[in-house]
């Protein structure tokens, strides 16, 4: 039971009961920074973080130096340490003074207690099971209309970001936050090309030269969940291995738009850079957050040192490589044609 946790604040409720859900999830939010210290000091300490931007011909990446993020950034995801460790995303498991709000019956969403944002919640399925988009895609696209007057949605991959592949969670943060959420359609239009463009559905691919992602856009939910399971099927069939492919999504939605996902297509985890030594290591593990403008740093000489080229490096060797980016873009094409 994960009654000891939900919040029973009465403003919290009301809003609640009024589906004012951005509403209350800032009241959750106020009342757990009066009486969670541990959060009042992370969301302290990121009020003065250090912060500098590299500026690309067409968008821009903004860094964030946050030690506070150490633990996620450099998460041991592997088999052997998952089984080793209590799953920290479990209800039993969480801290005496978290607590939350459950959405859709199925998740509860949680103060993050190592935030990126101004406002930044997980929101974990109630029970445990494994970190899987296939299946609970339809359930990001409500929960992003739920909190849509505030927030956008986040989801990482288990093999890509997820710092609990074994729990089922998503992200919600700020809007407008993430750089790309303001750079999308200049970048779209610099760099995308449309795949399909009608009254219903916008999709375009697009290769900035750092990343390499794909875009939907549309009202209808049903054409949208069809439209990502067209791409699922595509990418896994593409990659060819075991388990989810590798991506990072960011969702929103607005009312006189619709929604709008952008999916990053990986290759791989981790950068090289991350494995080496003295000087040339750097702590950085691109997921949702970085590729979509905010990259964040948690080792203050890494920040200090690193370069837009080398930062630049990073993410084109996480992201899909060119070849593969245009051979899964004529699969798409032959998918939607």
């Amino acid at each position: 039971m994960i009654d000891h946790i939900l919040s029973k604040n009465e403003k919290v409720l009301a809003y609640l009961e009024k589906k004012h859900y951005s509403r209350a999830t800032e009241q959750l939010l106020k009342i757990q920074l009066d009486n969670w210290k541990e959060l009042a000091e992370e969301y302290k300490r990121l009020s003065s973080v250090k912060i500098k931007i590299f500026l690309f011909e067409d968008f821009q990446i903004k860094l964030q130096f946050n030690p506070g993020r150490l633990k996620s950034t450099s998460a041991e995801v592997s088999d052997v340490a998952i089984k080793k460790r209590s799953c920290f995303l479990c209800a039993d498991n969480l801290p005496s003074r978290q607590k939350g709000i459950k959405l859709l019956d199925k998740y509860i969403l949680l103060c993050n207690p190592y935030p990126v944002f101004p406002h930044h919640f997980t929101i974990a399925a109630i029970n445990h099971h494994q970190q899987e988009i296939k299946s609970s895609f339809s359930e990001l696209l409500l929960l992003a209309k739920m909190l849509s007057k505030k927030y956008s949605l986040i989801y990482n991959g288990p093999k890509c970001g997820a710092s609990a592949p074994d729990h089922l969670h998503f992200q919600a943060c700020t809007k407008h936050q993430m750089s790309i959420e303001n750079d999308f359609h200049f970048i779209v239009k610099r760099y995308g090309e449309k795949i399909i463009n009608n009254e219903q559905l916008y999709i375009a691919a697009i290769n900035d030269g750092l990343r390499r992602f794909i875009s939907f856009e549309t009202k209808d939910k049903n054409i949208l969940q069809n439209t990502f399971a067209q791409f699922y099927k595509a990418y896994r069939e593409f990659k060819s291995e075991e388990g989810e492919p590798m991506m990072n999504i960011i969702c929103n939605y607005e009312k006189e738009f619709g929604w709008r996902v952008i999916i990053f297509l990986r290759s791989k985890h981790r950068p090289s850079h991350y494995f080496l030594d003295n000087d040339k290591k750097y702590i950085i593990s691109p997921a949702a957050i970085d590729l979509g403008g905010l990259c964040i740093i948690p080792i203050e000489k890494d920040f200090i040192r690193i370069d837009k080229e080398t930062l630049g490096d990073i993410f084109k060797e996480v992201s899909l490589q060119n070849g593969e980016y245009e051979k899964l873009l004529k699969a798409l094409k032959e998918k939607y044609s």
